[in-house]
Protein backbone atom coordinates (compact mmCIF):
# COMPACT_ATOMS: atom_id res chain seq x y z
CA UNK A 1 0.00 0.00 0.00
CA UNK A 2 1.37 3.51 -1.06
CA UNK A 3 0.92 6.89 1.00
CA UNK A 4 0.56 10.12 -0.45
CA UNK A 5 0.69 13.10 1.46
CA UNK A 6 -1.16 16.02 1.44
CA UNK A 7 0.32 19.23 2.02
CA UNK A 8 -0.83 22.07 4.68
CA UNK A 9 -2.24 25.04 2.60
CA UNK A 10 -4.77 26.58 4.95
CA UNK A 11 -7.93 24.43 4.50
CA UNK A 12 -8.23 23.32 7.77
CA UNK A 13 -7.37 26.56 9.50
CA UNK A 14 -3.56 25.18 10.01
CA UNK A 15 -1.86 28.10 9.16
CA UNK A 16 -4.20 30.48 11.70
CA UNK A 17 -2.78 33.73 12.55
CA UNK A 18 0.60 32.67 10.18
CA UNK A 19 1.56 34.92 7.64
CA UNK A 20 1.29 34.28 3.95
CA UNK A 21 5.19 34.05 2.99
CA UNK A 22 5.59 32.00 5.69
CA UNK A 23 2.68 30.11 5.42
CA UNK A 24 3.81 29.53 1.74
CA UNK A 25 7.42 28.22 2.62
CA UNK A 26 6.06 25.66 4.64
CA UNK A 27 3.58 24.36 2.45
CA UNK A 28 6.51 24.01 0.26
CA UNK A 29 8.97 22.64 2.80
CA UNK A 30 6.34 19.88 3.58
CA UNK A 31 6.05 18.92 0.35
CA UNK A 32 10.10 18.34 -0.17
CA UNK A 33 9.98 16.70 3.30
CA UNK A 34 7.56 14.34 1.66
CA UNK A 35 9.40 13.34 -1.04
CA UNK A 36 12.60 13.11 1.02
CA UNK A 37 11.10 10.60 2.86
CA UNK A 38 9.64 8.43 0.49
CA UNK A 39 6.14 9.11 0.35
CA UNK A 40 4.70 8.52 -3.13
CA UNK A 41 2.49 11.86 -3.90
CA UNK A 42 1.65 15.24 -2.70
CA UNK A 43 -1.74 16.20 -3.07
CA UNK A 44 -3.74 19.53 -2.36
CA UNK A 45 -7.53 20.22 -1.80
CA UNK A 46 -9.39 21.97 -4.30
CA UNK A 47 -11.75 24.60 -1.88
CA UNK A 48 -11.56 28.41 -0.90
CA UNK A 49 -12.38 28.44 2.49
CA UNK A 50 -11.71 27.47 5.67
CA UNK A 51 -13.69 24.26 7.14
CA UNK A 52 -15.76 23.55 8.64
CA UNK A 53 -17.05 27.08 8.93
CA UNK A 54 -15.24 30.02 6.76
CA UNK A 55 -12.98 32.56 8.17
CA UNK A 56 -10.46 35.24 7.20
CA UNK A 57 -7.19 32.88 7.39
CA UNK A 58 -5.46 31.98 4.08
CA UNK A 59 -6.57 29.11 1.45
CA UNK A 60 -4.20 28.88 -0.87
CA UNK A 61 -5.48 27.99 -4.59
CA UNK A 62 -4.77 24.46 -5.57
CA UNK A 63 -3.65 24.79 -9.30
CA UNK A 64 -1.45 27.38 -9.07
CA UNK A 65 0.34 25.67 -5.87
CA UNK A 66 0.52 22.51 -7.63
CA UNK A 67 2.43 24.34 -10.57
CA UNK A 68 4.88 25.97 -7.96
CA UNK A 69 5.50 22.53 -5.98
CA UNK A 70 6.21 21.14 -9.26
CA UNK A 71 9.18 23.19 -9.72
CA UNK A 72 10.47 22.26 -6.21
CA UNK A 73 10.07 18.47 -6.05
CA UNK A 74 11.50 15.99 -8.79
CA UNK A 75 9.96 12.62 -7.54
CA UNK A 76 6.90 12.65 -6.07
CA UNK A 77 3.32 12.49 -8.03
CA UNK A 78 1.35 15.39 -8.12
CA UNK A 79 -2.44 15.91 -7.99
CA UNK A 80 -5.50 17.23 -6.42
CA UNK A 81 -7.88 15.46 -3.72
CA UNK A 82 -10.00 16.12 -5.68
CA UNK A 83 -10.46 19.01 -7.97
CA UNK A 84 -14.51 20.12 -8.43
CA UNK A 85 -15.58 19.74 -11.76
CA UNK A 86 -18.38 22.44 -11.42
CA UNK A 87 -15.26 25.17 -10.59
CA UNK A 88 -13.81 25.70 -14.16
CA UNK A 89 -14.26 25.17 -17.50
CA UNK A 90 -13.51 21.30 -18.10
CA UNK A 91 -11.49 22.39 -21.24
CA UNK A 92 -9.75 25.07 -19.64
CA UNK A 93 -8.67 22.31 -16.54
CA UNK A 94 -7.42 19.59 -19.14
CA UNK A 95 -5.53 22.48 -20.69
CA UNK A 96 -4.16 23.18 -17.14
CA UNK A 97 -3.56 19.56 -16.18
CA UNK A 98 -1.70 18.88 -19.58
CA UNK A 99 0.83 22.56 -18.88
CA UNK A 100 1.36 21.35 -15.15
CA UNK A 101 2.47 17.67 -16.60
CA UNK A 102 4.98 19.31 -18.91
CA UNK A 103 6.29 21.85 -15.92
CA UNK A 104 6.66 18.84 -13.74
CA UNK A 105 8.34 16.40 -16.15
CA UNK A 106 5.31 14.16 -16.36
CA UNK A 107 3.91 13.35 -12.58
CA UNK A 108 0.80 14.68 -12.36
CA UNK A 109 -2.41 13.04 -11.81
CA UNK A 110 -5.90 14.66 -12.77
CA UNK A 111 -8.18 14.44 -10.02
CA UNK A 112 -11.77 15.53 -10.34
CA UNK A 113 -14.93 15.31 -8.49
CA UNK A 114 -18.38 16.73 -8.46
CA UNK A 115 -17.92 19.12 -5.44
CA UNK A 116 -20.69 19.46 -2.47
CA UNK A 117 -18.83 22.57 -0.05
CA UNK A 118 -21.83 24.65 -0.42
CA UNK A 119 -20.77 27.44 1.09
CA UNK A 120 -18.02 27.54 -1.40
CA UNK A 121 -20.08 27.42 -4.49
CA UNK A 122 -22.33 30.38 -3.06
CA UNK A 123 -19.61 32.55 -2.13
CA UNK A 124 -17.77 32.64 -5.38
CA UNK A 125 -20.69 33.04 -7.57
CA UNK A 126 -21.54 30.05 -8.86
CA UNK A 127 -24.92 28.66 -6.98
CA UNK A 128 -25.44 25.08 -5.64
CA UNK A 129 -26.84 23.00 -8.19
CA UNK A 130 -28.37 19.42 -7.03
CA UNK A 131 -26.44 16.54 -6.72
CA UNK A 132 -27.84 15.59 -9.91
CA UNK A 133 -26.61 18.23 -11.94
CA UNK A 134 -23.38 18.27 -10.30
CA UNK A 135 -22.95 14.39 -11.37
CA UNK A 136 -23.94 15.45 -14.91
CA UNK A 137 -20.80 17.99 -14.70
CA UNK A 138 -18.82 15.62 -13.55
CA UNK A 139 -19.70 13.25 -16.39
CA UNK A 140 -18.97 16.04 -18.59
CA UNK A 141 -16.01 17.01 -17.27
CA UNK A 142 -14.75 13.45 -17.77
CA UNK A 143 -15.60 13.08 -21.39
CA UNK A 144 -14.03 16.07 -22.13
CA UNK A 145 -10.70 15.49 -20.39
CA UNK A 146 -10.49 11.90 -21.86
CA UNK A 147 -10.97 13.59 -25.67
CA UNK A 148 -8.43 16.27 -24.35
CA UNK A 149 -5.57 14.36 -22.63
CA UNK A 150 -4.90 12.66 -25.72
CA UNK A 151 -3.20 13.76 -28.87
CA UNK A 152 -5.98 15.34 -31.73
CA UNK A 153 -8.54 17.78 -31.76
CA UNK A 154 -11.60 17.04 -29.32
CA UNK A 155 -14.99 17.14 -30.27
CA UNK A 156 -17.74 16.55 -27.08
CA UNK A 157 -21.33 18.12 -26.73
CA UNK A 158 -23.28 17.10 -23.25
CA UNK A 159 -25.62 18.75 -21.20
CA UNK A 160 -23.57 21.23 -18.84
CA UNK A 161 -20.02 21.53 -21.11
CA UNK A 162 -18.83 21.47 -24.86
CA UNK A 163 -15.85 21.29 -27.09
CA UNK A 164 -16.06 21.52 -30.93
CA UNK A 165 -12.18 21.11 -32.70
CA UNK A 166 -10.21 21.92 -29.15
CA UNK A 167 -6.83 21.68 -29.53
CA UNK A 168 -5.04 20.78 -26.49
CA UNK A 169 -0.98 21.21 -26.76
CA UNK A 170 1.06 20.10 -25.28
CA UNK A 171 -0.66 17.01 -24.62
CA UNK A 172 0.35 15.51 -21.23
CA UNK A 173 3.90 13.61 -21.46
CA UNK A 174 3.02 10.95 -18.71
CA UNK A 175 3.52 7.83 -19.56
CA UNK A 176 1.75 5.81 -20.69
CA UNK A 177 -0.79 7.77 -19.61
CA UNK A 178 -2.06 10.89 -17.33
CA UNK A 179 -3.71 9.03 -14.81
CA UNK A 180 -7.54 10.17 -13.58
CA UNK A 181 -8.54 9.81 -10.17
CA UNK A 182 -12.28 10.45 -9.46
CA UNK A 183 -13.11 11.31 -5.83
CA UNK A 184 -16.27 10.39 -4.03
CA UNK A 185 -18.77 8.03 -2.37
CA UNK A 186 -21.56 7.83 -4.14
CA UNK A 187 -22.32 3.90 -5.20
CA UNK A 188 -24.03 4.09 -8.40
CA UNK A 189 -22.99 7.03 -10.30
CA UNK A 190 -20.01 8.30 -9.02
CA UNK A 191 -18.23 4.78 -8.85
CA UNK A 192 -19.53 3.89 -12.38
CA UNK A 193 -18.35 7.22 -14.05
CA UNK A 194 -14.82 5.79 -12.44
CA UNK A 195 -15.16 2.38 -13.86
CA UNK A 196 -16.00 4.36 -16.97
CA UNK A 197 -13.28 6.46 -17.08
CA UNK A 198 -10.53 6.31 -14.04
CA UNK A 199 -7.41 4.56 -13.18
CA UNK A 200 -8.64 4.89 -9.48
CA UNK A 201 -11.25 5.77 -7.42
CA UNK A 202 -10.61 7.76 -4.15
CA UNK A 203 -12.96 7.33 -0.73
CA UNK A 204 -13.29 9.75 1.77
CA UNK A 205 -12.74 8.83 4.88
CA UNK A 206 -14.38 4.76 4.19
CA UNK A 207 -13.65 2.78 6.96
CA UNK A 208 -11.57 0.05 6.53
CA UNK A 209 -14.10 -2.83 7.29
CA UNK A 210 -16.04 -1.24 4.51
CA UNK A 211 -13.77 -1.45 1.91
CA UNK A 212 -14.64 -5.86 0.81
CA UNK A 213 -18.32 -3.99 0.67
CA UNK A 214 -17.07 -1.52 -1.73
CA UNK A 215 -15.42 -3.77 -4.15
CA UNK A 216 -18.18 -6.04 -4.78
CA UNK A 217 -19.79 -2.87 -6.29
CA UNK A 218 -16.67 -1.62 -8.07
CA UNK A 219 -16.61 -5.02 -9.59
CA UNK A 220 -20.07 -5.18 -10.58
CA UNK A 221 -19.74 -1.61 -12.36
CA UNK A 222 -16.60 -2.59 -13.98
CA UNK A 223 -17.87 -6.10 -15.59
CA UNK A 224 -20.91 -3.87 -16.88
CA UNK A 225 -18.36 -2.71 -18.58
CA UNK A 226 -16.48 -5.14 -20.06
CA UNK A 227 -13.79 -4.18 -17.66
CA UNK A 228 -11.28 -6.17 -15.51
CA UNK A 229 -11.94 -4.41 -12.00
CA UNK A 230 -7.90 -5.34 -11.02
CA UNK A 231 -7.30 -2.39 -13.33
CA UNK A 232 -9.31 -0.03 -11.17
CA UNK A 233 -7.35 1.34 -8.14
CA UNK A 234 -8.53 1.83 -5.20
CA UNK A 235 -7.37 4.72 -2.39
CA UNK A 236 -8.80 5.95 0.65
CA UNK A 237 -8.62 9.76 1.96
CA UNK A 238 -7.59 9.80 5.63
CA UNK A 239 -9.24 12.63 7.32
CA UNK A 240 -6.73 14.34 9.75
CA UNK A 241 -9.52 13.64 12.83
CA UNK A 242 -9.21 10.54 12.07
CA UNK A 243 -5.94 10.07 11.96
CA UNK A 244 -4.53 11.83 14.97
CA UNK A 245 -7.58 10.90 16.95
CA UNK A 246 -6.38 6.80 16.17
CA UNK A 247 -5.09 5.39 19.42
CA UNK A 248 -2.68 3.35 17.12
CA UNK A 249 -1.86 5.06 14.00
CA UNK A 250 -0.02 1.85 13.21
CA UNK A 251 -2.85 -0.20 13.31
CA UNK A 252 -5.23 1.79 11.14
CA UNK A 253 -2.99 2.19 8.24
CA UNK A 254 -2.36 -1.55 8.50
CA UNK A 255 -5.98 -2.70 8.52
CA UNK A 256 -6.26 -0.60 5.50
CA UNK A 257 -3.85 -2.34 3.73
CA UNK A 258 -5.04 -6.27 4.58
CA UNK A 259 -8.49 -4.41 3.13
CA UNK A 260 -6.60 -4.55 -0.18
CA UNK A 261 -6.68 -0.67 -0.38
CA UNK A 262 -3.80 0.61 -2.64
CA UNK A 263 -3.14 4.07 -1.31
CA UNK A 264 -4.03 6.12 1.36
CA UNK A 265 -3.78 10.11 1.35
CA UNK A 266 -3.82 12.32 4.21
CA UNK A 267 -2.99 15.64 5.79
CA UNK A 268 -0.90 15.23 8.85
CA UNK A 269 -1.97 18.62 10.24
CA UNK A 270 1.05 18.97 12.76
CA UNK A 271 3.21 19.09 9.67
CA UNK A 272 2.02 22.74 9.54
CA UNK A 273 4.50 23.61 12.25
CA UNK A 274 6.56 20.70 13.82
CA UNK A 275 9.29 19.79 11.56
CA UNK A 276 9.16 16.41 13.41
CA UNK A 277 5.62 15.12 12.24
CA UNK A 278 6.18 13.81 8.74
CA UNK A 279 9.38 11.40 10.55
CA UNK A 280 6.61 10.15 13.10
CA UNK A 281 4.17 9.44 10.78
CA UNK A 282 6.27 7.70 8.73
CA UNK A 283 7.50 5.49 11.85
CA UNK A 284 3.83 4.31 11.49
CA UNK A 285 3.60 3.89 7.51
CA UNK A 286 6.65 1.37 8.10
CA UNK A 287 5.47 -0.85 11.26
CA UNK A 288 2.32 -0.61 9.20
CA UNK A 289 3.66 -2.60 6.35
CA UNK A 290 3.26 0.41 3.80
CA UNK A 291 5.46 1.16 0.82
CA UNK A 292 8.26 3.93 1.36
CA UNK A 293 10.12 4.75 -2.06
CA UNK A 294 13.75 4.31 -1.03
CA UNK A 295 15.94 7.51 -0.35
Amino acid sequence: MRVGIIAPQGWTGEFAGVETASAWQRTATVARQAEDLGFDSVWLFDHFHTTPKPTDELTFESFVSLGALATLTRRVELGQLVSCAGFRNPALVAKMVSTLDAISGGRVTFGVGAGWKEEEWLAYGYQFPSTRDRLRRLEDALEIATRMLRAGRADYAGPTAHVQGAINQPVPIHRPHLPIVVGGNGREVTWRLAARFADELNLDSVPPDEIAGARVVLARHCQERGRDPATLRLSVHIWWEQLEGAPDRARLLARYREAGVDRVMTLVRSSAWDDEALPRFRKDVLAAGGELVPS
